[in-house]
């Protein structure tokens, strides 16, 4: 290999190569190759963090200015009729730099509000871009309740983000009433001093009834919740799967076990001991997948609408799947005592629960039985049924014996092990809030999770050695800016995460297991959480820190997730099981689908996030006025965010109620600092709180504190020193108070 390049000299190549400067391209200008990647990959991500460069799509460019292909939003046309459009994601503190863009003709004509995929060229008077296609179009949507004036009406934003109304003139209100829940768009841009206006599309109904959450949720993040006729047609005519040339996997009692209200079945599992004498107290473990692959055909109108989808998201009272009901629902849930086509794999663990070989095959299965977690934990508990004791000793035992020796593997690979229960929104048949509860973490839990990483690993694994493109599932380790954060705060509380070392799961283990019993321990585990990189899809593998593993594949959820099903069509095809496989145009764009469902995965969490703040809202809004024990979940120079104790609901405390001093905020330490006082409020301290306020249909709570650590807070509202300027918040400070309270 020749030298390894500058970083100027990387700089130089980038700003040569405009089209061509992908980590790929640069690797292979500067000949760089096998582990030497690596530190390219870390090169790259360290001018990344420093604002030497951007990373597009596919590409590198300098900072500061736009990659030679981006999205773009169209703008309206400025008073010359010319077109416009601005880059959707712009992280430089510059402003937003807009491209001169002709309208298009026909087909191809674009317009306000449409995302446009752009082939950008500099000149001497600003940037000019020719369209590539259209990704988004149509004008911005609006949501909103619909207030009724005297002339027309506005439609009030239910975003807790938005800061702005719409103006609705008489003909565009489309029979909308006072107080409805209305879909819009807005048209035009308004008067220079005026508010934008909007027509009223579609009116969603009261705003106020349960129904009503998810259904804001699914109109405001865009998630098609409706299947195009082609689509349901297609899904009609499936039918059931006869042997053929599948192997025949109905002997084996490969069993469901999902939650209680689960929709769908896509994995199954059983277990025996390994009847291989050189492989003593070995376990042969089978995992069966649903074969979505055979339905879903690469081209067609199911598969358009899959990949569009991306994923299910899924909410307390409803889900929007990814695939009809014809499929996900029925043909392709393993639903105990039918016939099922699936991939199977059959792997061989040694008595240490270390995988020794596995195989994937094609087949048919029929399950015995669909159980939920709780069935098959009593029944393992000794709390048999009538429907589990046949199963005991023939499924479930040896089950748990091959999980009892996967414990031991995975304590070895040591995957990071954060302590942050979760809560679940239990609704009644009216869908209102009666309770929040901690999700259940049993053993059985467990157990489908340990089997379906283990095999997530082996569909990579198999696609690596077969030579075929694959979606891996990756998570990076946290940037050095990430860490130096988490550093700040492990050493304002004494405790010691080292420099200079390779950062693996088992030191963050380590750190989280001496935290853990101590009252800083939830701030700790925040922390930790907060630090990490998130998870996306990608054609190149990057590795998964979170779980320690060097591959990792989603191959155990093809009804649920568009990424398992790319990576079942490669196992098609590298096994040459039929031409249902992984097909050109699939190949074509990985890169492109990769990016695009990891869009579509943020879009579901963000929604099913959005749903479960409006419930909590809703619950607690009787509770106006009532005192609750909380933590602090997040520091701002604004203010801080409490979640709740007892329902994991998080608030806003603004930093204007926290009394008569000036709060210095440390975003490294996560802390605020009260200048005359002395007082540091950080991450994960024990809080009392009022509820001043909550708002269902924007899911917004409004707190006011009342202590911190059992400290009264002084009442009043905060503001400068009379006379005086801020004092300086030092991590030294923070260090000396936090061991005053200790």
């Amino acid at each position: 290999m020749k030298d390894f390049p500058t970083q100027e000299q990387i700089l130089d190549f980038i700003r040569a190569h405009p089209n061509a400067s992908g980590k790929r391209e640069i690797g292979r200008a500067f000949g760089i190759k096998g582990n030497a990647r690596i530190e390219l990959k870390r090169v790259l991500r360290e001018m990344t963090e420093a604002g030497l460069i951007e990373k597009g799509r596919k590409k590198f460019h300098k900072a500061g200015e736009l990659p030679p292909v981006a999205v773009l939003r169209v703008m309206a046309p400025d008073s010359d009729g010319d077109l416009w459009a601005e880059p959707l994601q712009w992280d430089s503190e510059d402003a937003k730099p807009r491209v001169s863009i002709p309208p298009g003709r026909g087909d191809k004509a674009v317009g306000e509000g449409d995302q446009v995929l752009v082939k950008i060229d500099r000149g001497d008077h600003g940037y000019f871009g020719k369209v590539i296609r259209k990704v988004g179009s149509g004008p911005q949507k609006v949501l909103g309740i619909f207030r009724q004036q005297e002339y027309g009406g506005r439609i009030v934003p239910i975003s807790k983000k938005a800061d702005r109304e719409w103006v609705v003139q008489p003909g565009d209100r489309n029979g909308a009433r006072d107080g409805e829940l209305v879909e819009g768009e807005q048209i035009g841009r308004g008067d220079r001093m005026g508010l934008p206006k909007a027509r009223i599309s579609a009116r969603l109904g009261d705003p106020a009834a349960p129904k009503s959450v998810s259904l804001i949720a699914i109109h405001e993040h865009g998630i098609p919740d409706a299947f195009p006729d082609d689509v349901v047609k297609q899904a009609i005519k499936a039918k059931p799967v006869s042997l053929g040339q599948r192997e025949d996997l109905r002997h084996l009692p490969l069993i469901t076990i999902d939650p209680s209200d689960a929709r769908d079945h896509d994995d199954a599992v059983a277990a025996e001991a390994d009847s291989d004498p050189q492989n003593p107290g070995g376990h042969v473990v089978w995992v069966a997948i649903a074969d979505v692959a055979h339905y879903v055909i690469p081209g067609s109108p199911l598969d358009a609408e899959a990949r569009k989808r991306g994923n299910s998201t899924y909410f307390p009272d409803r889900v929007v799947p990814m695939l009809p009901e014809e499929l996900s629902g029925d043909l392709c849930s393993l639903h105990e005592g039918v016939d099922r086509p699936c991939i199977a794999l059959r792997m061989q663990l040694d008595a240490g629960g270390r995988k020794i070989g596995h195989r994937f095959t094609r087949a048919l299965m029929r399950s015995p039985a669909s159980l939920s977690y709780e069935e098959a934990q009593a029944a393992i508990d000794g709390q048999v049924t009538e429907r589990t004791e046949p199963l005991l000793d023939w499924v479930l035992r040896p089950l748990w014996a091959a999980y009892e020796a996967t414990k031991l593997a995975r304590e070895h690979r040591a995957p990071l092990d954060l302590d942050l229960p979760e809560r679940k929104v239990i609704l009644n048949d009216a869908g209102e809030v009666t309770s929040v509860a901690f999700r259940d973490r049993f053993d059985a839990h467990k157990l489908i999770e340990e089997f379906m990483i283990l095999s997530n690993v082996c569909a990579a694994e198999t696609l690596e050695r077969k030579q075929r493109p694959l979606l891996y599932r990756v998570h990076e380790e946290p940037s050095p800016a990430k860490l130096d954060q988490l550093r700040e705060v492990v050493d304002s509380v004494g405790m010691v995460l080292a420099k200079g070392q390779v950062l693996r799961t088992a030191h963050l283990n380590a750190l989280l297991n001496d935290s853990a019993g101590q009252e800083h321990a939830e701030m700790i585990n925040v922390s930790v959480l907060r630090s990490m990189m998130q998870a996306y899809y990608a054609a190149e593998n990057f590795g998964h820190f979170g779980l320690s593993l060097a591959r990792y594949a989603h191959f155990t959820s093809p009804i649920r997730r568009y990424a398992d099903l790319i990576v079942h069509r490669a196992l098609i095809s590298a096994h040459k099981w039929g031409d249902d496989g992984l097909g050109p145009l699939d190949e074509e764009r990985l890169e492109e689908t990769a990016e695009h469902i990891s869009q579509t995965e943020r879009r579901s969490m963000l929604a099913e996030r959005d749903t479960t703040d409006r419930y909590l809202a809703a619950y607690l809004a009787e509770r106006v006025g009532n005192e609750f024990e909380g933590r602090v979940a997040g520091v701002a120079r604004f203010g801080l965010f409490v979640k709740l104790d007892e329902t994991g609901a998080d608030g806003l405390i603004p930093i204007s109620r926290l009394g008569h001093e000036y709060w210095s905020h440390d975003p490294d330490t996560q802390t605020l600092m009260g200048d005359r006082s002395g007082r540091v409020i950080g991450l994960g301290m024990p809080v009392t709180v009022r509820l001043e306020e909550a708002v269902p249909v924007t899911g917004g709570l409004l707190f006011e504190l009342l202590s911190v650590e059992d400290r009264a807070m002084p009442r009043g509202k905060s503001g400068p020193r009379k006379g005086g300027g801020k004092r300086k918040l030092t991590k030294s400070k923070i260090r000396r108070n936090r061991s005053r309270r200790a």
